[in-house]
């Protein structure tokens, strides 16, 4: 078991001249302290347009300036978007392959598509296409990684014979993942070997299931990349205290903030009729912990461990489309949730039950 930061870098309002130097600031020290702890990854998003959620939408940055300061903890892409109006392949693979050197080997490439209608929208991508073109990205990086010159005549994108420079530090590359936001990603991560980057969903047997099935299926994969990256790793809230009281007020306080956030977004379901979001995926299920709306009742608590409403995924997926009603908890109406402004962003804290990927060589 490894275990990990998960950053999203929410910023709620106000917005002061340092409101987004100091939580960058403040993540940077938390990702300094983890690795001297050994904690064993860092990661980050890449969001767009989303105000408050997630001011991060220069990742490769954000990990490089990781990376300085750190000197054994892998830095992560949690993930790239893989959509043409986003970023251009030959790009990631240029700056994947930068930050691997600069980090002397650590970086991790998780990858995936976007699921709100605020980002799609903002950049004009046509949600229908979008699974075409990750699936389309994936399997060109690990070429354009590893070959001394490269071309490609594709769907969504083509370039003539070019050396990409430079080389990914990692040898063959550094492992490809893939984001796990909504069910099934599991067994398209499967499907060509890689690691399954998600979210927590459901309860323990669920998720027990759906990891044993794909273990089971990526046995059979015909791998994109020059090896199969077999890991899991889950996503949840985590907050840790000496004393189990202060720790669940200041646990659920956090939570209840970032739901607050995250409930505000838009998911591509809910705003266009699209074949390649066949579920309305991870916002409604913040949007009902923020609400309570359909959360099982639990008895006590322990600081570190999330109650109802207080975490990132605690039910099966909606399942359905059309928007939910948008009924907030009392405490919630108005522009902040109570403490909101007060409450200072928290990590995620990522854990992953398998090995250490391939080790770097010169």
């Amino acid at each position: 078991m490894q275990f990990g930061l998960f950053f999203e870098l929410s910023v709620p309002r106000p917005w002061t001249r340092d409101a987004e130097r100091t939580v960058y600031t403040n993540a940077l020290e938390q990702v300094k302290l983890a690795d001297e702890l050994g904690f064993d990854q860092v990661w980050a998003v890449e969001h767009h347009f989303l105000e408050e959620y997630s001011h991060c939408s220069a990742p490769e940055l954000f990990l490089t300036a990781c990376a300085m300061i750190t000197k054994r903890i892998r830095v992560g892409h949690g993930i790239i978007v893989c959509v043409p109006e986003f970023n251009h392949p030959i790009k990631i693979a240029e700056r994947t392959a930068t930050l691997d050197i600069l980090s002397g080997g650590r970086l991790e490439v998780g990858t995936g598509r976007s699921a709100t209608w605020t980002e799609l929208g903002g950049f004009r991508a046509n949600p229908d296409l979008t699974k075409k073109t990750w699936d389309e990205f994936v399997r060109c990086l690990p070429k354009m990684w590893t070959t001394e010159t490269y071309s490609y005549e594709g769907e969504f994108w083509s370039m003539p014979p070019r050396t990409i420079l430079p080389k990914p530090y990692q040898r063959p590359h550094p492992p490809l993942w893939v984001a796990v936001t909504t069910p099934g990603t599991e067994l398209d991560a499967a499907d060509r070997g890689l690691g399954s980057l998600g979210l927590t969903f459901g309860y323990f047997a669920e998720q027990e299931k759906r990891i044993k099935e794909y273990r089971r299926r990526i046995q059979q994969c015909t791998p994109v990349g020059a090896f199969v990256n077999e890991q899991v790793s889950t996503v949840n809230f985590l907050f840790c205290h000496e004393d189990d009281e202060e720790g669940v007020r200041i646990g659920r306080q956090l939570g209840t903030t970032f739901n607050y956030l995250a409930s505000q977004l838009v998911s591509v379901r809910e705003a266009y009729p699209s074949k390649s979001y066949k579920s309305l995926g991870l916002l409604p299920q913040l949007r009902r912990q923020a609400t309570g709306a359909g959360q099982p009742r639990h008895r006590g608590g322990r600081a570190g461990h999330r109650q109802p409403g207080t975490g990132a995924a605690g039910d099966e997926e909606v399942g359905r489309s059309g928007r939910r009603p948008r009924q907030l908890h009392p405490q919630l109406h108005g522009n902040h949730p109570a403490g909101a402004r007060a409450a200072q962003p928290a990590p995620f804290c990522a854990g992953s039950d398998a090995p250490l990927p391939p080790p770097a060589s010169a």
